[in-house]
C-alpha cells in the first residue's frame, strides 16, 4: 500500500481553492465536503483519499503520518511551529496578511498593552522581537469586538479586504505576516513514497505556475 497517498484539508475557501489544482493533477474528489457528512473522500483515483479536518488540525494530522500531505494556511503553520514537516510548496491561495489592529486613530496605550488574538505563539514572538511585554488574551473569534468592550487595546487577526476592520472603527496598523496557504508533507511519507510523493508535488507545482 505504499503507494497510496492521503491529503489533509479543511473545508470552506482552502478546500474551494485547492481544487483546481487537485484537478490540475488529475485528482477529482468523488464527493463535495460542503454537502457529504463523510470525513474520507474517495477520488476518482483509488489509491488517493481526502481526509477533511479542521483547518488547525492539519499540520498535526500531517506531523503524525495521519495523512502523507496537506493544504494549511501559514497562519496555522505558524501557530503549530511545523516541527515535523516539510513544507515544499507555497500554493498561492487564501491570501491575506496577519496583522495588528486597534481603534481608528487612537494612540498606543502607555504601559502593558493587552492583546487579543487566537494566534497566541505568532502574537507572542512578534512582540518579544519588538522587545515589548504584553498580556495576551486568548481569543477564538470577533476579535474586533474585544477593543470596543475594554477587553484589549489592540487585536493581531487575519485581514483580507480590512472591511470588518472599519465597520467596527478598528484600522490595520502593524504588518506580521503574508500569509496564503502551503502544501506540507509527512517527512516519513516522503522517504517511504518518495516517488509517488514528488510526482504529486511536481504536478501540484505546475497547477500554481499556470494559475
Amino acid at each position: 500500500m505504499s503507494d497510496t497517498l492521503t491529503i489533509a484539508l479543511s473545508k470552506g475557501r482552502i478546500f474551494k481553492e485547492t481544487l483546481p489544482l487537485l484537478a490540475h493533477a488529475g485528482i477529482v474528489p468523488k464527493d463535495d465536503p460542503e454537502k457529504s457528512r463523510k470525513l474520507i473522500l474517495d477520488t476518482n483515483h483509488e489509491k488517493v483519499k481526502l481526509v477533511i479536518i479542521r483547518a488547525s488540525d492539519v499540520p498535526t494530522y500531517v506531523e503524525y503520518g495521519a495523512a502523507d500531505l496537506g493544504v494549511a494556511g501559514k497562519d496555522v503553520l505558524l501557530e503549530h511551529g511545523g516541527e515535523g514537516l516539510y513544507e515544499p510548496l507555497d500554493l498561492n491561495i487564501a491570501r491575506c496578511k496577519l496583522m495588528v489592529a486597534g481603534p481608528k486613530g487612537e494612540a498606543e496605550p502607555v504601559g502593558r498593552m493587552k492583546i487579543a488574538t487566537k494566534f497566541v505563539n505568532s502574537t507572542r514572538r512578534y512582540y518579544a522581537r519588538m522587545g515589548k511585554q504584553v498580556e495576551i488574551i486568548k481569543l477564538y473569534g470577533s476579535m474586533e469586538l474585544a477593543p470596543l468592550v475594554g477587553l484589549a487595546d489592540r487585536i493581531v487577526d487575519l485581514v483580507d479586504t480590512g472591511n470588518t476592520l472599519k465597520a467596527n472603527g478598528l484600522e490595520p496598523l502593524e504588518h506580521i505576516a503574508d500569509i496564503s496557504s502551503r502544501l506540507v508533507v509527512n517527512k516519513a511519507s516522503m522517504k517511504m513514497k518518495h516517488d509517488t510523493v514528488q510526482g504529486f508535488i511536481d504536478r501540484i507545482a505546475e497547477a500554481v505556475e499556470k494559475h
